[in-house]
């Protein structure tokens, strides 16, 4: 499958990148994909695909932190009205858990051997990319398993989102249940916990 090159889906580009996950810069301020949605990154001959895992709006200079403004606003959009200037001194990052990759043998749903290049373009994928991302849940494992990530919100986030783009959303939402029985025996309240949050 040809993966778009229109630049109306682009959130932002890697600015931090390893196997097991990278980081994006977003263009515009607050653009950040929902927790759990499915991204891609790199060309057609290699893409890696990542699902975000944590958000963040923080100050350019690490030195200068945001303080509050313009106590008197309406409205948040005042604040930024009346200055102008916050949308160029802050940023929007979001950080992503690697799933998974294309290259000219097929998609694969575990880590790519190499990472993207910084200043890779992120894409959100489309529907009919995640539809069929997960046709396999195979990549659940990372998710379940990821280090310093809130892993059960992140897993169920993903499915959540994931289940929308299918033709049969419940259908998928009892597979999902099903295989995160499989990859979490013996943890009955962790697997419950997650179930709970599929179904909001």
């Amino acid at each position: 499958m040809t993966t778009s090159k229109n630049i109306t889906d682009r959130l932002g580009q890697v600015v931090v990148a390893s196997t097991t996950g990278f980081t994006a810069h977003c263009h515009e301020l607050y653009q950040a994909p929902p927790l759990g949605s499915l991204v891609r990154c790199g060309r057609d001959d290699g893409v890696v695909y990542g699902v975000v895992a944590g958000i963040t709006t923080e100050s350019l200079d690490p030195s200068r932190r945001p303080m509050a403004r313009d106590a008197k606003a309406e409205s948040e959009d005042e604040v930024y009205a009346n200055h102008p200037q916050l949308t160029r001194l802050l940023a929007t990052r979001f950080e992503t858990l690697s799933v998974g990759y294309r290259d000219d043998v097929g998609l694969h749903r575990y880590l790519a051997p190499l990472p993207p290049s910084i200043y890779s373009f992120v894409h959100l994928c489309s529907d009919g990319e995640t539809r069929e991302f997960t046709e396999s849940l195979e990549s659940l494992s990372v998710l379940l398993n990821a280090p310093n990530a809130p892993q059960d919100d992140v897993a169920a986030a993903f499915l959540r989102l994931a289940s929308t783009t299918h033709s049969d959303p419940r259908a998928f939402l009892v597979r999902a249940g099903k295989e995160l029985a499989v990859q979490l025996i013996g943890q009955s309240q962790r697997l419950n916990g997650i179930l709970r949050r599929l179904s909001r």
